[in-house]
C-alpha cells in the first residue's frame, strides 16, 4: 500500500525531469533543456528526493554529481521515456510537425562534413519539436549494445563488412583518394607507389592500442606499411593540418572535395587500389517497425543522396 501511494506521486513530467537533472548534472542546463524556469525545476528536484529520500544530486567542486542513487536511476528512467514515446508515437502514426520525439543516432566523423550540418537542418525543419542526440562513433563505441538498448535510434559509418545480426542500408560509396597541400612536391610530379609509402602521412588517432583504420587494415593485407608521422582525433581537423605541411591524407573523396574550395589543397589518386569506402546506416529489430525511426532513416537516406549529388 505504500509503494502505491508513492507511485501515485510520480508522473512522467516528473521522470522528466529526474532524467534531464541527472544528466546535465546541472539545475541550471536542465531549465534551458526542458524549456522551463529554474525555480520551476528545482520544485520538481526537491520533491524528487523527498519520493527518493536521497539527494539525487549533490554539489562536487564547482559543479554537481548525481549520488549512487541518482546513477542508478538514470537509465531506468530513460527507459521509461523511451518506452512512452513509442508507446503514443507509434500509436498515433509519426507526424513530424506536432512529433516531440527524441532522436539519437551515433556518426562517424569521416563522413562527408556537410551531412550531420544537413541532417540537423532537415530534421528541425520538418520536426520542429523534436530533439536531436548525435554522439560520437568510434573503433571503441559498443553500438550494437546500444543499439539493442534502444540508446541509439541509428549509427552511420563505414565498415569494410558491416554486422550481419543488424538491419542495414547502404547510403552511398565513396573512392579512396589522397588530399595534399598545392605546395607539395606529389602535386607537381605525382607519385608511385613506393613515393606514397615513404610520404608522410597522417591519420586518425586509434581509438584503442593496436585499433587501424580501414586504409591500414587493407594496406596489411598487402603486405605494406605507410609512413606515419602525424595522428589526430579531430577528423575535421585534418584537411587543415595537411594545407599547411607536407602530410599526406587518404580518405574518401567525398570528404575531401568539400574542402579544395576553401584549403589550398589538391586531390590526387592514389597508387594503390583500395575498395571503395562504403556507408551505411544501421538500426535494431527493437526500432526497426517503430514509425519515428523510419522516418529518421529516410531522413538520412534523402541527406546522404542530396549531398552525393552536389
Amino acid at each position: 500500500m505504500k509503494d502505491q501511494a508513492l507511485f501515485d506521486k510520480i508522473d512522467l513530467h516528473l521522470i522528466r525531469v529526474l532524467n534531464t537533472v541527472l544528466t546535465e548534472r546541472s539545475v541550471s542546463r536542465a531549465a534551458i533543456r526542458l524549456g522551463m524556469y529554474q525555480p520551476a525545476v528545482s520544485a520538481s528536484l526537491k520533491r524528487l528526493r523527498e519520493l527518493a529520500g536521497d539527494p539525487l544530486l549533490v554539489r562536487s567542486g564547482a559543479g554537481m554529481v548525481p549520488t549512487d542513487a541518482g546513477l542508478r536511476m538514470i537509465e531506468p528512467s530513460a527507459s521509461i521515456l523511451r518506452a512512452a514515446e513509442v508507446l503514443f508515437s507509434d500509436a498515433r502514426g509519426f507526424d513530424p510537425v506536432t512529433a516531440t520525439h527524441t532522436f539519437s543516432l551515433a556518426a562517424s566523423d569521416y563522413l562527408d562534413p556537410l551531412f550531420l550540418p544537413h541532417l540537423v537542418a532537415r530534421i528541425k525543419k520538418q520536426a520542429p519539436l523534436c530533439s536531436i542526440d548525435i554522439h560520437a562513433l568510434s573503433g571503441e563505441s559498443d553500438y550494437r549494445a546500444r543499439l539493442a538498448r534502444g540508446e541509439f535510434d541509428l549509427v552511420v559509418g563505414n565498415w569494410p563488412a558491416p554486422p550481419d545480426d543488424l538491419h542495414m542500408a547502404r547510403l552511398f560509396g565513396d573512392e579512396v583518394v589522397c588530399l595534399v597541400a598545392k605546395s607539395h612536391p606529389a602535386a607537381r610530379r605525382g607519385w608511385d607507389k613506393a613515393t606514397w609509402l615513404a610520404a608522410e602521412h597522417i591519420a586518425p588517432t586509434p581509438t584503442h592500442p593496436g585499433a587501424k583504420g580501414v586504409i591500414d587494415v587493407h594496406l596489411d593485407q598487402l603486405g605494406l606499411q605507410r609512413n606515419i608521422t602525424a595522428r589526430c582525433p579531430h577528423f575535421g581537423l585534418i584537411p587543415a593540418m595537411v594545407a599547411g605541411s607536407l602530410l599526406v591524407l587518404t580518405t574518401g573523396r567525398q570528404y575531401c572535395e568539400r574542402y579544395t574550395a576553401v584549403l589550398p589543397v589538391k586531390i590526387l589518386p592514389c597508387p594503390i587500389d583500395f575498395p571503395r569506402l562504403m556507408y551505411y546506416q544501421l538500426w535494431h529489430e527493437r526500432t526497426h517497425t517503430s514509425a519515428p525511426a523510419k522516418w529518421l532513416r529516410e531522413c538520412v537516406k534523402s541527406v546522404a543522396a542530396s549531398l552525393r549529388k552536389s
